[in-house]
């Protein structure tokens, strides 16, 4: 696996496909920056070594070129972060680029216009993966979140570099710390698995039980394996067509000699709002009209006893839904307990965007091994598919 470090940049121009797609509120400020951080050290072990960096990302969703979605929105906060003033030029491709990645000297930094731009792009167009091409000697890939996308940028480009190419320090990391996860992990190895529904789970399920030892299924999506051995439900969300798979699902674990832990108890609501009023019920006989929000007490201790055991922990999805104060305190937990384990010396792998949401609210992310920056590129690669932008740079 050739990284940046495989590389000197001395007098030569990164072309870095970074994950710059941030959140932006009304004024076009960015709202938060954890992508730009992340990919600092790449960029920053270029500028050190005496060369320079053109960065290309994608922002948004545009339909064509759309002022909301211009890079040049962001230019000023990066320029913060990484602390060099940031160029910008006004597209991606074409003349005025190649004048601008011409021009640009070591030590400096350029981020190109928003590749999505062009619907090229997205229809990973040889054409222009080649024109992108021509804007760095060397190509870096550090977009994790991407990285399952055949995009032009992400998967296409790497052919006109047979020799140029790797991984950025970002994606190094993400790929090593889910290879520890589901290769060669210490045991016992726990998955938590949250969030609403099963069938956005399903083939991670399938993939990790040859890998873990424990199963923990909260949230959403456990209502549906309740109700599939018989329980009451009331409200609760559940995927009455996915019940038969819940059952497959244990039967399978069963097999393979993997322990699942599914919720005892719920801290039940008559409505889905902060100020509805609760009760705590066993989540075999939630009353009708009552809905399941939130781990219950028992079931918080008994997941905290498991992750206190484990010695490799893959945590994907809340058992609750966290974003309303009176429906946190199993997620809060259940990080306490993630972050008592790691600093115990478990390694802790954390993914997907509710599971991170949560850890940076509560004051979490530093407290475990990794945080993943890629939510649907985890997903992918922990039900075992092949990721392009991945192959490309392997190929």
């Amino acid at each position: 696996m050739k990284t940046i470090n495989d590389f000197n940049f001395e007098n030569k121009k990164a072309l870095i496909r970074v994950d710059f797609n941030v959140p932006l509120d009304d004024a076009l400020q960015v709202t938060d920056v954890t992508r730009i951080e992340a990919a600092k050290p790449t960029i920053l072990k270029v500028l050190e070594d005496g060369g320079s960096a053109v960065l290309m990302s994608h922002l948004g969703r545009p339909k064509g070129v759309e002022e909301k979605f211009s890079l040049k929105n962001i230019v000023d906060k990066v320029s913060d972060i990484i602390g060099v003033q940031v160029k910008f030029v006004n597209d991606c491709i074409g003349e005025e680029v190649e004048e601008a990645v011409a021009n640009l000297q070591n030590g400096e930094v350029l981020i190109l216009e928003n590749l999505r731009f062009y619907p090229e792009e997205k229809a990973g167009d040889k054409t222009f993966a080649e024109k992108l091409s021509k804007n760095g000697d060397i190509y870096v890939n550090d977009a994790f979140g991407t990285a399952h996308r055949a995009h032009a940028s992400t998967a296409i480009i790497a052919e006109f570099f047979p020799d140029r190419k790797c991984f950025g320090l970002l994606l190094a990391k993400e790929i090593e710390s889910l290879e520890k996860v589901l290769g060669s992990s210490e045991k016992p190895v726990t998955a938590i698995l949250g969030g609403s529904k099963v069938s956005s789970k399903i083939t991670v399920i399938e993939n990790i039980l040859d890998k873990v030892d424990h199963l923990i299924i909260g949230g959403g999506m456990s209502f549906t394996f309740i109700k599939a051995q018989g329980g009451e439900v009331g409200n609760s969300i559940c995927e009455d067509d996915k019940m038969d798979l819940a059952l497959s699902i244990l039967k399978q674990a069963e097999e393979k000699g993997v322990k699942v832990h599914l919720p005892v108890d719920v801290v039940a609501a008559d409505d889905f709002s902060n100020d509805a009023n609760t009760q705590v019920v066993d989540i075999y006989h939630i009353p009708e009209g009552w809905e399941g929000l939130d781990a219950g007490p028992k079931t918080n201790i008994g997941f905290s006893f498991v992750i206190a055991q484990s010695k490799t922990i893959l945590w994907n999805g809340p058992v609750g839904v966290f974003e309303m104060k009176a429906f946190s305190k199993g997620t809060i937990e259940l990080g306490n307990a993630v972050a008592d384990a790691t600093a115990d010396g478990a390694f802790s792998l954390v993914g997907g965007g509710d599971s991170v949401a949560a850890v940076k609210q509560f004051g979490f992310a530093n407290k475990v091994s990794y945080v993943s920056t890629g939510g649907g590129a985890m997903l992918e690669m922990l039900e075992g598919k092949t990721l392009p932008g991945i192959q490309a740079i392997l190929d």
